[in-house]
């Protein structure tokens, strides 16, 4: 069974820091591209970052550039998105996915939820 499990989310003030993690297991983690989104109410969900199965290429959405890093550990079979200098416009239900090189197939996390609030 193909599992993605997000842990790390939680209540943080505006400013502050979090590092999310995406746990994989069920398929063959390294050969995966690797993405973290986010979905907020009443909002279409929006691709953030993506890093390549080599861990080296990485691509980032203009609204979190400079302020979010995605990172993986392909031994650990573990994908992690460092989140700093967080705004109340970053307040969403974050997802990892993981899709193979033909995006043929696309699996997703069941999300954790980022309050951004003081």
């Amino acid at each position: 069974q193909v599992q993605l499990v997000e842990s790390g989310g939680g209540l943080v003030q505006p400013g502050g820091s979090l590092r999310l993690s995406c746990a994989a297991s069920g398929f063959t983690f390294s050969t995966y591209v690797m993405r973290w989104y986010r979905q907020a109410p009443g909002k279409e969900r929006e691709l953030l970052a993506a890093v390549a199965s080599d861990g080296i290429s990485t691509n980032y959405a203009d609204s979190v550039r400079g302020r979010f890093t995605i990172s993986r550990i392909n031994a650990k079979n573990t994908v992690y998105l460092q989140m700093n200098n967080l705004k109340p416009e970053d307040t969403a239900v974050y997802y990892c996915s993981a899709v193979d090189m033909t995006s043929i197939r696309t699996y997703w996390g069941q999300g954790t939820q980022v309050t951004v609030s003081s």
